[in-house]
């Protein structure tokens, strides 16, 4: 019994291995064709990548201990690194409350389309067909080519930005919530027909309950991805302070790109956390 075990064990590993070889150096050689395809290099990689740590040591502040917190006049302070903060502050604020507005309009029109476009909610297949298609068109166009275009019809501000973030967010969003929705449990729904309820009273009380937490959970993670889109589509002239970070490096105002980038990473870190405390207050019920 122990040797054929054995016998058994020692054959299915020896073809584990042989199969893991073999699809390892498939990958490989799919991977160095791609590379050689797209004149991917990595000899230009190792020698120039000295040039981007040139680049960010260029953007470091030259401040001085001895006129730290000297006034804005004086090179080497606090207060003269940060002198376009008051331009800078209300820009990252006009990012917040474009990421916030996206994805709260998004949340909700996703959640009515994701509720028409899964298969155990109604049986107009055309229906469900059609808004399956316009979310995918939505979520694979990219929001910086989304932002483009908007930027190209109503010009420069925060609509293009709003505009391509939305659509994006509700193509992406609609397919997380439609795919929980099909994984809920059927039970409450037979439950409820049994009953004679309405298509949507079975929505509301059958479905809904269980795919709230999911939901909640979806959109603040959406939250956070949409501040940090918007900080790029402000690159291309869709508002808020990416069009500021595009302007000092195009100036060549190297300390003020650091001071852009520094709040930037700020403002993330902090929407990272409160989101994922008010998830875990909302989703998980946690105090």
């Amino acid at each position: 019994m122990n040797t054929d075990f054995l016998q058994y064990y020692h054959r299915i590993r020896s073809k584990q291995k042989r199969e893991a070889l073999f699809w390892s150096l498939g990958l490989a050689v799919l991977y160095l064709g791609a590379g050689r395809v797209a004149e991917f290099s990595l000899y230009t990689v190792w020698t120039s990548i000295p040039h981007f740590f040139d680049y960010l040591a260029e953007t470091l502040p030259n401040l001085h201990w001895q006129v730290l917190f000297a006034n804005g006049s004086t090179k080497g302070s606090l207060a003269y690194w940060g002198y376009r903060l008051p331009i800078q502050l209300p820009l990252i604020w006009e990012t917040i409350q474009l990421a916030f507005a996206a994805t709260l309009f998004s949340t909700f029109a996703a959640v009515i389309l994701a509720f028409l476009a899964a298969k155990n909610t109604h049986r107009l297949t055309s229906l469900r067909l059609a808004i399956r298609t316009l979310a995918a068109f939505f979520r694979t166009m990219p929001e910086l080519a989304w932002a483009v275009m908007f930027v190209m019809a109503f010009g420069i501000g925060v609509i293009p930005g709003f505009l391509a973030l939305a659509l994006h967010t509700i193509g992406s969003l609609t397919k997380l919530f439609y795919e929980s929705i099909e994984t809920a449990s059927n039970k409450p729904v037979r439950g409820l027909s049994a009953c004679g309820a309405t298509p949507l009273q079975i929505m509301r009380f059958g479905l809904w309950p269980q795919v709230k937490p999911v939901f909640l959970s979806y959109s603040f993670m959406r939250l956070e991805i949409n501040f940090r889109q918007s900080t790029i589509l402000g690159l291309v002239g869709a508002g808020g302070i990416g069009q500021e970070l595009m302007t000092n490096i195009k100036l060549d105002r190297y300390d003020q790109v650091s001071m852009t980038l520094l709040l930037i990473i700020v403002v993330v870190s902090l929407l990272d956390y409160l989101s994922g405390e008010l998830r875990k207050r909302v989703v998980e019920g946690k105090q």
